[in-house]
């Protein structure tokens, strides 16, 4: 039997490097970068697949977020990015499918759930940071590959009779496209439904002037003039970027960071697991630095800037839970430190928001918020003596499923000050960090309820003690020192006996209240749909499609519509 994809088979590292790449180039041309995807057969994250035809598994992605962070920080100067391949005739096949057939459900899930907030990021930038990505198809995209080509903004297709795009994982693999190529298609290109059930029934792809009728690409090209009209329209579109053209990027230093057993450590955030209750304990510390005097003070402290270093070390840490342990379906977050440093670090970030470095900073921190969000894991938030749940650390218990507040003191803690637990409201609790909905997490507590909102956001930079944050609806449960221990030690063993999957339903379904996004419809179609597919006999059976592909076996899918 192959090898199978587990979080206790293969430990995936998030952490990589330009110098380390096996799989993408990263050119910079002035105020035009090129990514150029190279994939490198004989190098999978894993043994029991060849990464064919361009075909892509977590490490390639991996590399891909770390080249799209990149080009953030590191080259401000960048206004458009070139997305292309360097093979002949080849753009990307996508998802490597013999990989896909032998991993578990959980690694499949997370692997999709991954490359969309990759694609999600590149879309980000190009929304908000004015680096926009050019996506130059010079051979056959299929599946995801196209999906790749869909987070672009504008897509140049070769028009020689043969290159095509395609999703045809529902005809070949009996599954839907994994990285939100359905909702791009209707709800970002326009493509009529029509056209898109045709493409998406059909494995043979769409090319040339159909493809360009039909919206699934922007523009055509020869292939002896591709090269050039490629340049040509980076180049228009980079001199609409409103980034510094002689700006100076900050260097994103290799992660300080140790893993043992049962421990995550980085500077800022430390993780403990409790692994027989399927817990871990996320303490994410304050800064212990005054503040910046100004913008300059910033620029030099470049990834120590307690801000972006907390935004790289809770990322790196929420996505090592999410891969590699797997079954720690509880994360409980505290915090500690100086509630008012974190204020004026919030205060300093709202003073300079035109500058480009602080932006990518808000903006890393509302992309790690929002990746907090859609993890399916049970979000739980303790709110201590000592704590600083202060503006941007105060979205951890907004985030969270449930929250503890304690009212008063713990009597036999000497250690304390003696000082009652706080939390304080900023302004980055009221626009900065959205969710995936387009909303603040302040905003979707109070859904339909403007006078509770409003009351809220009269209590801006107020420290807030247990009682006046329950009675504002900011906490759910406010226990004594009496009861503290027992209401989260039941509340926690109770989380663990439930089904993870009925949890992870719910928990979704439950996040996300009010209007739908592009991206809120793309993580609740994979949680739902996917999700469900991927379970099926149909898709991941032993004579399901996926097992199937490649072997001259036709999959004899079971006709019940369920």
């Amino acid at each position: 039997m192959a090898d199978t994809h587990t979080a206790k088979s293969v430990f995936v590292d998030f952490a990589t490097s330009p110098a380390q790449y096996k799989h993408w180039r990263l050119d910079i041309d002035g105020r035009v970068a090129r990514l150029s995807l190279d994939v490198q057969e004989d190098q999978p994250l894993t043994t029991g697949y060849e990464l064919k035809l361009n075909s892509y598994d977590l490490g390639v992605d991996i590399e891909l977020h770390d080249a799209v962070q990149r080009l953030r920080f590191e080259h401000p100067e960048v206004g458009a990015v070139i997305l292309t391949s360097s093979k002949d005739r080849v753009f990307c096949a996508g998802a490597n499918i013999k990989m896909l057939g032998q991993s578990d459900h959980g690694f499949k899930v997370n692997f999709c759930k991954f490359t969309n907030e990759t694609r999600n990021s590149m879309e980000d930038a190009s929304q908000n940071s004015g680096q926009a990505y050019i996506c130059a198809i010079n051979g056959s995209a299929a599946g995801g590959g196209y999906e790749l080509a869909l987070a672009c903004d504008h897509i140049l297709l070769i028009d020689d009779g043969s290159t095509t795009v395609s999703l045809p994982e529902l005809p070949l693999l009996g599954v839907l496209p994994g990285t939100g190529g359905l909702t791009r298609l209707v709800d970002k290109r326009g493509v009529r439904h029509d056209h898109a059930d045709f493409l998406c029934t059909t494995s043979e792809g769409i090319r040339g002037h159909r493809a360009l009728e039909w919206r699934l690409v922007d523009q055509l090209s020869t292939r002896s003039a591709f090269d050039q009209a490629v340049s040509n329209t980076a180049s228009e579109v980079a001199q609409k970027s409103d980034r510094p053209t002689s700006g100076k990027g900050i260097e994103l230093s290799p992660l300080e960071r140790k893993f043992h057993a049962d421990q995550a450590s980085y500077q800022h955030v430390k993780v403990n697991l409790e692994r027989a209750l399927g817990v871990a304990y996320i303490m994410v510390e304050a800064p212990s630095e005054e503040t910046p005097i100004n913008i300059e003070g910033v620029h030099a402290l470049g990834d120590k800037f307690w801000p972006l270093a907390l935004a790289r070390q809770l990322d790196d840490a929420i996505l090592h839970l999410r891969l590699n342990e797997n079954e720690v379906g509880t994360w409980v977050f505290r915090t500690r430190g100086n509630g008012a440093l974190v204020a004026e670090y919030d205060n300093l970030l709202q003073e300079y928001s035109s500058n480009w470095l602080i932006r990518e900073i808000t903006l890393y921190l509302k992309r790690v918020l929002k990746r907090l969000d859609v993890s399916s894991r049970s979000l739980v938030t303790l709110i201590e003596p000592g704590s600083c749940f202060t503006g941007t650390l105060l979205e951890l218990a907004l985030a969270a499923d449930r929250s503890y507040m304690l009212d008063g003191t713990f009597e036999d803690d000497y250690d304390s000050t003696g000082l009652p637990a706080m939390i304080q409201l900023t302004g980055m609790n009221f626009g900065p960090l959205p969710m995936v909905n387009g909303i603040t997490r302040i905003e979707g507590r109070f859904l339909g309820q403007p006078d509770a909102l409003a009351a809220v956001m009269d209590k801006t930079a107020t420290n807030l003690d247990s009682q006046s944050a329950h009675d504002l609806g900011l906490v759910t449960f406010i226990p004594d020192d009496i009861d503290w221990e027992d209401e989260v030690r039941l509340a926690l063993e109770e989380r663990a006996s439930f089904s993870p999957d009925a949890l992870t339903g719910m928990e979704a379904s439950l996040r996300f209240g009010g209007p739908e996004t592009i991206e809120s419809k793309i993580f609740g179609r994979l949680s739902a749909w996917q999700n469900w597919i991927f379970q099926r006999p149909n898709a991941s059976g032993d004579q399901g499609a996926l097992q199937l592909y490649g072997t001259g076996t036709k999959t004899q899918f079971d006709k019940g519509r369920v």
